[in-house]
């Protein structure tokens, strides 16, 4: 199966947010939901627990979660975290977007 990649900068971003939070040993969870102006939105989210049905992943430590449904809509989607002067924040790089938003927090599938 072919699975999402974390950009050593968006799990170097991740894991301040999880210091910054307090939330020593938890995941982070990347889903795909409904709604957005193309269809689909990304969220993340931390979570201290997977569900039975995950696909569970590793990058530097830091543990990522997905269900069935999002980790098949996002194949294998790349997540960076960028910073200028425009935009901060995680940018994700979907393959499998056949049109997206103008904000880049949605896609069509």
């Amino acid at each position: 199966m072919e699975t999402i990649n974390l950009t050593p900068k968006a799990v170097n971003a991740v894991q301040i947010a999880l210091d910054e939070e307090g939330l020593a040993g938890h995941g982070l969870r990347v889903a795909v939901v409904g709604g957005g102006c193309s269809g689909y939105s990304y969220a993340l989210d931390f979570e201290d627990e997977c569900d039975e049905e995950d696909v569970t992943l590793e990058f530097s430590g830091l543990r990522v979660f997905l269900d069935p449904h999002s980790a098949q809509l996002l194949g294998t989607t790349e997540i960076d975290y960028v910073e200028s002067l425009q935009k901060k924040g995680f940018v994700f790089n979907n393959p499998n977007a056949t049109r997206t938003c103008g904000c880049g927090s949605s896609f069509s599938a």
